[in-house]
């Protein structure tokens, strides 16, 4: 049975899309114990259920209490090393790997999805990080028709959402091996970042992004592909989508902004950024730019914000670009900018606009 709480069960249907699958080794991802058996096997179907995933842009991590060495080298020889993410592989606590993975990945625990045979190990787990959707490995072949597992819309940044991760990987260790400021080291990176008006080809995405983001968004508004769609045909709204790239790559589009457009005063009802860009100086440009526009239409700029656990780094973004609170109404702050001191662009970062 897939090993999840009373809760859980009542909220299978509200409870985030599952980010990240973490996986045990030994008779999970293979029949055997790698460390006691001649030979252990892949167990049946799991190569297409690692493959689906990652397209449907799931990430993938191992939790694996084993010995790493020698487990890295099996996985090489079935050809999957390289579908997980920072590999847990240690005599540590199944909770402490866990745990770990979500801080290098960046995202929260309750967007992880665990799969182990040990009734132990998925009871220590679920106890100590109840948010997780632990799953016995017995209930394997059900795991790719779960509603968690199954996002609206698979998207190109969807299908290379891993590669991006291993990008970033690629990124951090450059960043941890230079020699000098961050800002010399953005620099190297050669930055283009783009802001356009979201088309019809944008919308799956920028309908996952508002979706998937919670920590880098100003309200945690979620808004349908139609919904969407309307606010682009709309004279009265504004929807821009950005994307960013650098030496290594693109990141994908990663951020989406609605300004609402009203005669004397334009509000931001939502701004956000992937967590994945948020230590590369990026998340002003977007806001910036929307003030740089009112302030040529001679508009005032309103912005809403709606607290929750995660996302004090959006306040403080406001605050430090010059908005006051004007406004409160319950967990609703309402902000607004007198667009008299508006920073110039990072130089390490090239800004394009189009449209």
């Amino acid at each position: 049975m897939i090993c999840i709480n009373s809760e859980q069960v009542e909220n299978q249907q509200k409870r985030k899309a599952i980010k990240c699958v973490v996986w045990d080794l030994d008779n999970t991802l293979w029949d055997g114990v790698l460390l006691e058996d001649e030979q252990v096997y892949l167990r049946k179907s799991v190569v297409e259920i690692i493959k689906t995933l990652d397209k449907r842009g799931i990430l993938q991590s191992l939790a694996s209490k084993n010995e790493y060495t020698k487990a890295m080298t099996k996985l090489q020889e079935t050809g999957l090393q390289d579908y997980f993410l920072y590999p847990q592989i240690n005599w540590n606590s199944k909770v402490s790997s866990i745990k770990q993975i979500a801080k290098l990945i960046n995202i929260s625990i309750d967007t992880i999805a665990f799969i182990d045979d040990q009734l132990f190990e998925l009871e220590e787990v679920s106890f100590s990080l109840p948010e997780i959707l632990c799953i016995n490995t017995a209930d394997l072949e059900q795991v790719l028709d779960m509603p968690v597992m199954n996002p609206p819309f698979i998207t190109e940044d969807s299908k290379n959402r891993r590669l991006m991760y291993i990008s970033g990987i690629e990124r951090q260790k450059a960043e941890e091996e230079f020699i000098g400021s961050q800002q010399d080291f953005l620099a190297t990176l050669k930055m283009k970042f783009t802001i356009s008006s979201a088309q019809e080809e944008d919308l799956q995405r920028a309908e996952e992004l508002t979706v998937r983001t919670h920590q880098l968004n100003t309200t945690g508004y979620t808004y349908s592909y139609d919904e969407l769609n309307q606010f682009r045909q709309s004279e009265q709204y504004k929807l821009l989508i950005t994307d960013l790239e650098d030496k290594y790559g693109s990141y994908g589009k990663i951020g989406l902004a609605l300004v609402e457009c009203q005669a004397n005063f334009w509000t931001v009802k939502l701004l956000l950024m992937s967590c994945r860009v948020m230590s590369r100086g990026v998340g002003t440009i977007l806001l910036n730019y929307i003030m740089n526009l009112a302030k040529d239409k001679k508009v005032r700029l309103r912005a809403e914000f709606v607290s929750n656990d995660r996302n004090r780094m959006m306040y403080i973004a406001y605050k430090f670009a010059g908005f006051k609170e004007i406004e409160k109404q319950g967990d609703l702050v309402i902000f607004e900018n007198d667009l008299t001191r508006i920073q110039p662009l990072p130089e390490y970062m090239q800004v394009e606009i189009i449209g």
